[in-house]
């Protein structure tokens, strides 16, 4: 995107959790985004792209991408079979007229998922022409006591509603949840995703790089971005500091190089969308989870650069 088009900054529907897609929808329509990713989880709106396409038509607000749904929460989402769901988004996409999909590299324990994973991949943006950009995580590791039950992740449907709002708080501070079973027997240096959290090990055609997962991995964004190259297609913006906790700070606000990334961009040729994933769950009022959008959406259309 060398020729001065404008690359579009969207709003992700996680950052304006506890409320529902929605308001993501009306806050990008009132502080001027470009669009919105939708994140595949257990708001049934989400679920619903037929649904979701009519909160874009209210609204005058594009999708720009749907967030397949990878969270130990979703495991149960559309599908047991996270071949499915990762089929399953793409559909979504194609309804949503969305160009991009973006899936987290495959745990572990979800084997023949993971062998087939590279190939699906290439064989959903051959065969439909959607972006599948394969996003960078960071080690998961589980929290002292606390445990989904006594199987491992994905083995049992979810529980209830407080049981998603707990977990999905738990997943936006960084601290996705794991099985006794597995915390008992996981190797600590192992890690749980296929074949690693960074997946330009395993390589990919198209990618999305996080900034708060850079963060959380102790990962060098500039040099991430440099390995994904041209298969540079998504960015979640958003910011942290090295702890140990998936932050989503808003940019500017961590240590992590969101004004470098965003204006080496255009020069790159990047034609994909920048996508702010923040964390404004302690907002106290919808003005103030407003402020903090808005200053998201300045940061990116500044360091973006002109037109």
């Amino acid at each position: 995107m060398g020729d001065g088009t404008r690359i579009p900054v969207g709003l992700s529907t996680a950052s304006v959790w506890p409320e529902p897609a929605e308001g993501a929808f009306r806050l990008a329509a009132e502080l001027g985004y470009d669009g919105v990713e939708v994140m595949v989880w257990a708001d049934p709106v989400s679920q619903d792209p037929a649904a979701v396409r009519r909160l874009a038509g209210q609204y005058r607000v594009p999708v720009l991408a749907v967030h397949a749904p990878c969270l130990l929460i979703t495991q149960r989402v559309w599908s047991s079979d996270p071949v499915e769901r990762l089929r399953q988004a793409v559909r979504a996409a194609q309804t949503l007229d969305a160009a991009t999909v973006v899936v987290h590299p495959p745990f572990r324990w979800q084997r023949r998922y993971a062998d087939m994973f590279s190939d699906l991949v290439a064989e959903l943006e051959d065969d439909t022409g959607i972006t599948v950009a394969v996003e960078n995580m960071f080690p998961v590791r589980p929290l002292g006591n606390r445990q989904l039950g006594t199987r491992p992740p994905g083995s049992g449907p979810l529980s209830s509603r407080l049981m998603n709002s707990q977990l999905m708080g738990a997943y936006l501070k960084g601290e996705q949840l794991i099985g006794s079973q597995l915390r008992d027997s996981w190797p600590p240096r192992v890690s749980a995703f296929h074949p690693s959290p960074d997946p330009t090990e395993a390589g990919y055609r198209s990618y999305t790089l996080d900034l708060s997962h850079a963060a959380v991995a102790h990962t060098d964004a500039l040099l991430l971005a440099e390995r994904m190259g041209s298969g540079l297609r998504h960015v979640h913006l958003g910011d942290g500091t090295g702890a140990p906790r998936d932050e989503h700070l808003l940019p500017g606000r961590g240590n992590q190089p969101c004004a470098e990334l965003l204006r080496g961009l255009r020069p790159s040729g990047f034609d994909g969308a920048v996508v702010l994933e923040v964390n404004t769950r302690k907002a106290r009022a919808p003005g103030e989870r407003a402020a903090e959008l808005t200053e998201a959406l300045l940061f990116a259309r500044k360091h973006l650069g002109p037109e």
